[in-house]
């Protein structure tokens, strides 16, 4: 990963604009969440937008050209069109990109670790040499704002890596660890608007078009389901905790971060947090959370990720990667 960016939409929405909207207050939402403000996207931000300007970034911080570029990869769970253009498409037009692979990753919030998986193993396969691999959402679109179980917690955004092919294994994706079980496929959903429910046929408010979740389910399964994944990633590098640089989680809830982080025993400088300013983006979550260490000074060339995402599906993966930016 030789650059990240990154783009937040301008507009916020703050807790104290959700206590006028829905039964809530700041209270509630920041002990049980960790979110003070999430970002909204503009009536004429799409996904593919977003994610053009996170593209934009990380290529002038990886001294790339669109030319430069053999694949791009967008993880998205709103994508600008139900089914087709792939916002891939749509972000490959926007960049001036012609005549390369261009496909959407679907996995909800895990997307960008399977996004990061799949652009792997084309470099390690030799078809393709760098890849910009982007999560992106505008996940406001799918939220009902009378809904306190998910409009305190979901918010607007993009983050975008350049990945290269590389010799070295310091500087390197060293290793990813993707997974699902649609036995929970109820935990996080959008009922509405694929084959099994057609949109021409909601007849009640159980078919809904918007993100239905069942909170407490999902809380318990995520913590149990992440620390052992990010447990058996370490064994199998050889790894421990020690040798993590910076442990960068979805940003989904506080309080699942920081269960993972005790399992893990990581120190709190080793992990970053961005929940307090966006929420949780899905599947720009962790891309964005890169962004927001390598800004802030904190990411250096050489430093070791732990990726850590989970989402609906449902799904979950891992990821060791080095920073191998200026």
């Amino acid at each position: 990963m030789i650059s990240i960016g990154a783009y937040a939409p301008l507009k916020l929405l703050t807790n104290a604009d959700l206590e006028q909207m829905v039964n809530t207050s700041d209270e509630w939402i920041t002990q049980r969440t960790g979110i003070k403000t999430r970002h909204i996207a503009a009536s004429d931000e799409a996904a593919s937008d977003l994610a053009v300007k996170a593209a934009q970034v990380a290529l002038e911080r990886a001294d790339r050209r669109v030319s430069d570029i053999d694949m791009i990869i967008v993880a998205s769970l709103s994508g600008d069109y139900l089914f087709m253009p792939s916002t891939a498409c749509m972000v490959a037009k926007k960049l001036g990109a012609r005549n390369i692979p261009a496909f959407d990753v679907l996995a909800a919030c895990s997307g960008f670790v399977y996004a990061l998986s799949t652009a792997r193993a084309y470099i390690e396969s030799g078809a393709a040499a760098t890849i910009l691999v982007i999560g992106t959402e505008a996940v406001s679109r799918f939220i009902d704002y009378t809904d306190r179980t998910t409009c305190v917690l979901f918010g607007d955004g993009a983050g975008a890596a350049v990945l290269t092919a590389t010799d070295d294994q310091r500087l390197s994706v060293l290793d990813v660890k993707i997974s699902s079980d649609g036995e929970f496929s109820d935990f996080l959903c959008i009922p509405c608007g694929g084959s099994k429910n057609p949109l021409q046929r909601i007849a009640s408010a159980e078919y809904s078009q918007f993100l239905h979740m069942k909170g407490n389910e999902t809380f318990k399964l995520a913590v149990r389901t992440l620390s052992q994944d990010v447990v058996e990633i370490l064994e199998r590098n050889h790894l421990s905790a020690a040798d993590i640089t910076h442990f960068i989680p979805h940003q989904a809830n506080l309080r699942i971060i920081k269960a993972v982080g005790l399992t893990l025993k990581l120190r709190d400088d080793q992990i970053v947090l961005t929940i307090e300013r966006f929420g949780n983006t899905s599947a720009a979550s962790i891309p964005m959370a890169i962004n927001a260490a390598y800004e802030d000074g904190r990411l250096k060339t050489g430093d070791l990720m732990l990726l850590d995402a989970f989402g609906g599906g449902l799904t979950w993966g891992s990821a060791l990667a080095y920073f191998a930016g200026k």
